[in-house]
């Protein structure tokens, strides 16, 4: 039965996904330099209208629709019923069918956006737009349909609360497939790698977190007690860290970096999104306190291998999601939705969340790398060293951020 406060939560949470996209823009924009500010903001933006198309045409009925004669019948079926199908379980039964097919168009949107960061300043725009068309329907759709849709991750036993997996973990290891593919920025070309702007990283932090409450909370498809608890657990885990990784940064820098505290945060935020409807809120506190360590040193590990992913898609999301992920087998109480972990002594919700990310992250990378193969055989994805050295911003867009 359709219940009008879960219906107007959802809504309310969809929206708050939706401004995420954007504040990804702002975060991703203030980290680049001048000259490449509108391409990789213009990325993000442009993943609102790509992925909304593909959502409404084939994707969601590809990830939430039954398994028919494999990926080509599946895709057929997809043609036919287009948005008019009625989902495997997971659609939450209080809120209209197309409040459902609108929330999980928002995470379809920000996932592929989340991977621009590891390739800034070195891609063309045309051989973006076709790897976020071929990105979302061959990973992220038979992804959301293993996890949510009622694949064989989820049959398995695996959950993912809101996308440690779905979304964090699948775009982590896609961001360094892009990196190992797209090769190192070109140094004479990007002698300041410095964040341009901090305000707007700033800004873009400010509405990834107000977004993630809506990210987090909706995933409980209701407005319940459910819903709270990944409400609370998302700032938790997000304070934490963000005060986890501005003490490690100052400890070993000497300095209180604003821009370390602020990438904690998003580290914080990437980490609980699988496990937020799972845990209580003592153990947000411990996963954001392990977020801000790992992901911190994820990225110090990623500095030492000389792996120029430029934003630290990896690190953050890449490694956040696949910590929360198996972090979710170890901290989940039956009390609080039915799933108990590692603390409450099953054994095997830890094993197959390990086997899950395993499987995700391995599929995300693989594939990635075919893809850039691939249209790379067509468009090159890299830009000249001359559009490099101008910047992307006036050599592809004609455009400047300012004058």
């Amino acid at each position: 039965m359709i219940n009008s406060g879960d219906t107007a939560f959802i809504i309310i949470c969809a929206a708050l996904v939706c401004l995420m996209t954007p504040g990804l823009a702002f975060f991703y924009g203030g980290l680049v330099s001048r000259k490449n500010v509108l391409t990789i903001m213009m990325q993000s933006y442009i993943s609102m209208g790509i992925v909304t198309i593909i959502w409404f045409t084939i994707g969601f009925s590809l990830a939430f629709g039954p398994d028919v004669g494999g990926f080509i019948g599946s895709l057929k079926y997809a043609f036919l019923n287009g948005v008019g199908l009625e989902p495997n379980p997971g659609y939450g039964a209080t809120i209209p069918f197309i409040t459902f097919f609108s929330y999980q168009q928002m995470f379809a949107i920000i996932t592929p956006a989340l991977i621009t960061g590891a390739f800034a300043d070195r891609v063309s725009f045309k051989s973006y737009l076709i790897f976020l068309v071929a990105w979302s329907i061959l990973i992220y759709v038979p992804i959301a349909h293993w996890v949510w849709g009622g694949g064989f991750l989820q049959k398995m036993g695996v959950v993912d609360f809101a996308g440690g997996m779905v979304v964090h973990a699948s775009a982590g290891l896609a961001a360094i497939a892009s990196v190992l593919f797209v090769g190192k920025r070109n140094v004479s070309a990007n002698q300041d790698r410095e964040p341009h702007n901090i305000t707007h990283v700033a800004l873009g932090t400010a509405l990834l977190w107000f977004g993630w409450f809506g990210f987090n909370a909706g995933g409980a498809l209701a407005a319940n007690s459910i819903a709270a608890i990944a409400f609370i657990n998302t700032d938790i885990a997000a304070s934490v860290a963000m005060i986890t990784w501005l003490f490690i940064s100052w400890i070993r820098d000497k300095k209180p970096s604003f821009l370390g505290a602020l990438t904690g945060a998003v580290a914080g935020l990437a980490t609980i999104t699988p496990a937020a409807g799972y845990i209580e809120p003592w153990a947000a506190a411990i996963i954001g306190l392990l977020a801000g360590f790992v992901c911190y040193y994820a990225v110090q590990l990623r500095i030492k291998l000389d792996w120029d992913d430029a934003l630290d898609v990896w690190g953050v999301h890449g490694v956040g999601g696949i910590l929360g992920s198996i972090l979710t087998g170890v901290f989940a109480v039956e009390s609080i939705n039915g799933i108990s972990g590692l603390i409450n002594g099953d054994v095997h919700q830890f094993l197959i969340q390990t086997a899950g990310v395993l499987i995700i992250s391995a599929y995300a990378f693989i594939v990635t790398f075919i893809i850039l193969k691939v249209v790379n055989k067509f468009v090159p994805v890299r830009v000249s060293e001359y559009e490099e050295q101008r910047g992307l911003d006036i050599s592809i867009h004609h455009e400047e951020a300012y004058r």
